[in-house]
Formats: C-alpha cells, structure tokens, sequence
C-alpha cells in the first residue's frame, strides 16, 4: 500500500509536465515496465476531426527501408502517416497499413491518413483520378487529410511526375487556377474520398484567395517550419483562420543535401540540432536536441511530421509529452528564427 501510495504521489508531482492524457514511461516507469508505446495528443481541425499533434513523415523513404521504418513507427505509437503521391512510395505505406488492418492490430479509425496532389494534377479535372490512385496504393477507401502539394502546376503528362522540356527545365503549366482547382478538392470531400482538405507551401495571399472562394475552407497547411524559419506571420494569419499548421522538416532536414546532389546543386545545410541554445536547453531536460525542437513546435501548436528510417531516433521523436519547455527556453528558441529557407523549389529548373 504504501508503495502504491508513492507511486500515485510521483503521478501529482509530475502532472505538470505533462500534456494532458499522456503518461509516458520514461516518467512513471514503474506503471508498466512493458510500456513502449507513446501516446500522442490530437488538435482539432475544422469539421471535427482530430489531428494527431506529431505524425511520421515519409519524404525521401522508399522500399524495403521505408516498409521496416513505418512497422517500427506503427509499433512506437506513430498514428499519423504523412506521405505525398509524388514521394512514390504510398504502396510501400499501404502494404504495411494492409497488414496491420487485416491482422487486427488497427483499424481504419486508428490511423490518420496525409497524401497530396501532385504538382501534375493542379487541374480541376485531374483531382479525382490522382486522389482515386493514391487510395488504390495506400489500399484504403478514403485519406483523412488530402493536400494541394504546392501552388504551382507541371503539365500532366502520364508516367512523369517531373516532365521537362527539351531545353531541361521543369514542363509548367501556367494556366493553374486555384479557385477552380479548389472546387475540386471540395468534391472529393462530397465524394467521400476524404475527410479534409487543405494546402502545402501555399503564402499568404494565396489561401487568402482560396478562403475568400470557399465552399469548405483548409483545413491545414504544411509549410518548411523549423527553428530557423518559424515562418510567425503566416503561422499567425492561419490561427485567426482556424487553419492547422504542419511543419515539415522540423529538424532542418539533414538528408536534404543528398536529395540535391540529385539535381546537381550543392548546399550547405544550417547544422540547427547543434546549434548552442538548442543543446544548453536539450542538456537542461537531459533530452535530446531533436526532442527539444520539436517540443518547442508542440507547444506552440503546430504539428509536425520529423521523418527518420532510424527505429531508435523514430522513437525517441514521439518521445516529447512527458516535458514541458519553461518560459525561458521558449524565449530562446524563438530567438533562433533567422528566416532561413532549406528547401528551395529553384531546384527544379523552370519553377
């Protein structure tokens, strides 16, 4: 009894660090000393569906990597998979969500669900044929969350996801009418083929546009977002429109020299995880640098997707809702913004 009664007194002394409804081991351990898996708050999106605040993120992953990647991340807790029909590995996501669903581990319900539009199907009349693809490769019958990958247009030419002209530069279409486009995704909503829809590295003006036009408004938007790039303005214009945020690489993105090297650009990536504040902070919680920036997006309710094929550093990314970040150290991290951009659509040629 008495042992008990220590254990619910260390659950009252630490409620303070914790986000509501979430227990995690590494400060209870005692509870359950089997407990692996983390438990991940949700926000709301408009319509009333429920969002998880940290999803996996899946860009740059493919194949055998990816498959063994998204088990570990399903096993850790993950319940929010991010993917994009032109990372082209949905029907490696919907071979292990297959597996999952019929062996009776999950159910549909469990697991929300991100693709988007390719840049190919910025048309009103190609909205259904690509969103229809990417549920026959993710083997579901609808997305939770359905995005228009980015403002602009590629000609839709069958079989290329990047079409180029003779000369080597990106085939555009430039005829792209958001408006018009926008309707369309509404329709997919009406079909039943999502739940929600919204935008991914749109500005301001343009989903203002599209706001000003809507039947059913985004209900999210996924932008470049980490330490270096808080992106505040846009962040803030999105909450006094009931829009969600979702950063992609909130950890600046360490493998993207790689994904470059692929088009013949170089770049020097900030090294953010080293950066000085970030570590003082990380040493501070006695957790890892990554943990810290994430917790720091967390906090200001924003959603992130962290994308790793590592099971150690995957866990440790849902790892973030047994601590909280003080005043101070919010001050400091928001004090790293620099308005430094990593990814640069410039590396397809003609955009």
């Amino acid at each position: 009894m008495q042992q008990a009664a220590k254990l619910v007194n260390c659950v009252h002394k630490c409620k303070r660090f914790l986000t509501p409804g979430i227990i995690s081991s590494s400060v209870i351990p005692r509870l359950n000393r089997n407990f692996t898996k983390m438990s991940v708050p949700t926000i709301d999106l408009t319509g009333g569906l429920k969002m998880p605040m940290l999803g996996y993120g899946t860009w740059q992953a493919k194949d055998e990597e990816l498959e063994q990647a998204v088990e570990a991340a399903l096993e850790a807790g993950y319940r929010h998979i991010d993917t994009a029909h032109v990372y082209e590995n949905e029907k490696v996501i919907g071979k292990v969500l297959s597996r999952w669903f019929s062996s009776g581990k999950l159910n549909r319900g469990d697991i929300f669900l991100v693709t988007k539009l390719p840049p190919g199907g910025n048309r009103p009349e190609s909205v259904q044929k690509y969103i229809k693809r990417s549920l026959e490769f993710l083997q579901v019958d609808y997305v939770d969350l359905y995005l228009v990958h980015v403002p602009f247009g590629f000609k839709d030419i069958e079989g290329d996801l990047h079409p180029v002209t003779p000369e080597g530069l990106i085939n555009m279409d430039t005829t792209t009418d958001h408006v018009a486009l926008w309707k369309a995704m509404e329709a997919q909503v009406d079909a039943g083929l999502t739940k929600s829809i919204g935008i991914s590295n749109f500005n301001q003006k343009q989903i203002d546009r599209i706001l000003q036009n809507a039947r059913i408004p985004p209900s999210n938007l996924q932008i470049e977002l980490h330490a270096y790039l808080q992106q505040k303005d846009l962040v803030e214009f999105c909450k006094k429109n009931k829009i969600v945020v979702t950063a992609y690489s909130p950890l600046g993105s360490p493998g993207l020299a790689k994904f470059m090297a692929q088009f013949g650009t170089k770049i020097d990536l900030p090294d953010i995880l080293n950066n000085p504040v970030v570590r003082t902070i990380a040493a501070k919680h006695k957790k890892s640098e990554a943990q810290i920036v994430l917790r720091h997006a967390i906090q200001k309710e924003i959603v992130v997707i962290p994308k790793s094929t590592n099971p150690k550093r995957l866990r440790q990314n849902i790892d973030i809702f047994n601590f909280q970040l003080d005043e101070q150290d919010m001050e400091q991290l928001n004090g790293l913004d620099q308005g430094i951009r990593i990814l640069n659509f410039n590396v397809f040629k003609g955009c």
